[in-house]
């Protein structure tokens, strides 16, 4: 199956939840994909963000991360997700975010340059850590994703309309006519 970076894996609404995005059903252990671990993808992924993520006016063309730098980044993206996991299900994340701090600083530190995609990356982790309204942050009801619903009455469930929100709908029709059917 050929893969590549389309808009709808830069639906978290921020370069930061796109980069924790990357782990595909974080949490289903047989259906688990990391995109990152296919180097081709994690080579492609700065390009792509360049275009596709929300973002991309703010930090415009990003070059790969450095082959030197990509464990941290790598840390950094799982930080980014245990910490904002934990702060939209309401439960204390005063370790994560120290956590997120650190994996900031650290990538920060170690990027060559701003354009790249670990510095960019913790820029956009440290604005939404300071994201006025983080009741906006979300966690997709079908795939598990993190996003940020901008929707004018916060109403969103999914990070895609198009893919999960159609995904869910789907099934509940498939549900309802089964039953209908059913003697």
């Amino acid at each position: 199956m050929t893969f590549s970076w389309t808009p709808h894996r830069f639906a978290g609404g921020a370069l930061a939840l796109d980069v924790a995005n990357s782990v595909i059903l974080r949490h289903e252990p047989d259906g688990r994909r990391d995109r990152f671990a296919v180097p081709e993808q994690l080579a492609a992924f700065p390009e792509a963000a360049s275009r596709l993520s929300a973002e991309h006016d703010r930090f415009g063309g990003l070059r790969p991360v450095a082959p030197e730098n990509e464990a941290l980044f790598l840390h950094l993206r799982e930080a980014i997700d245990g910490y904002f996991r934990r702060r939209i299900a309401g439960e204390d994340s005063r370790v994560q975010l120290a956590d997120l701090l650190e994996a900031c600083a650290t990538a920060l530190r170690a990027a060559a340059s701003d354009d790249s995609l670990e510095a960019a990356t913790a820029h956009s982790a440290l604005g939404l850590v300071c994201e006025p309204q983080p009741e906006r942050m979300k966690i997709c009801g079908n795939c598990g994703w993190l996003f940020m619903d901008r929707s004018k009455n916060r109403s969103r469930t999914w990070c895609d309309m198009a893919v999960c929100g159609n995904r869910v709908k789907a099934n509940r029709h498939y549900h309802r006519k089964k039953k209908e059917v059913s003697p």
